[in-house]
């Protein structure tokens, strides 16, 4: 079987790739994120992704591995997950009433140490938001594990006005674009082996 390996914790990103009918294996690592910072976002995004990417294989010597990172930019800033409650309501308020565009760095490397990326790009409007709005959300949690300080699939959705481009990119992972990546590297046999079941399923790495 071609063998996918999702290199992310995030339950939002396994979430979509499962609802995309693939079979897949999660498997995570130690790679300290705080220690590359691009002002690029392209340039982060697609370096960060390529470096859990990297960091799983490592590890792991066969399957294709799935590396994966989002940022928000607004204002020429990249805002990444909050470090705590008040550098969330920062970054909503950041945010309220303005455009701001959401970046996905998709990179997959096979079993030969090929790397295969692109970058995702989705403009994303924001309706004025009121103080209680910003702290009702805040002290619900939810946001503190979020580019950006929201979820667009939460109840932060009641905050976007309209998005321009792909919706699953604003949730964390861009389903066209790894699609579109993953016909680079695979043969329609080899796709269509990797969704062979009705009911997909993926499993953690311990």
């Amino acid at each position: 079987m071609s063998l996918l390996i999702l290199a992310s914790q995030s339950p939002r990103r396994a979430a979509l790739l499962k609802q995309a009918g693939f079979q897949f294996l999660v498997y995570t690592s130690d790679l300290d994120e705080s220690a590359f910072h691009i002002e690029d976002p392209v340039a982060h995004t697609l370096t960060l992704s390529q470096k859990k990417a990297e960091a799983v294989r490592s590890e792991l010597k066969d399957g294709l591995i799935i590396g994966a990172d989002t940022i928000v930019f607004v204002d020429g800033h990249i805002l990444g997950k909050p470090s705590d409650k008040n550098d969330a309501v920062r970054m909503l308020a950041v945010l309220s009433g303005k455009v701001h565009e959401v970046y996905t760095g998709l990179s997959l490397i096979d079993s030969s140490g090929k790397v295969t990326q692109d970058c995702a790009i989705t403009r994303v409007e924001f309706r004025d938001l009121e103080s209680w709005e910003i702290d009702n959300y805040v002290e619900s949690g939810i946001p503190m594990d979020k580019a950006g300080a929201y979820g667009i699939q939460d109840r932060a959705g009641t905050f976007v006005k309209r998005i321009d481009g792909c919706y699953f990119n604003v949730v964390g992972f861009p389903l066209a674009l790894f699609h579109q990546l993953l016909r680079k590297i695979w043969s329609p046999e080899q796709i269509k082996e990797s969704m062979r079941l009705t009911e997909p399923v993926y499993s953690t790495i311990e």
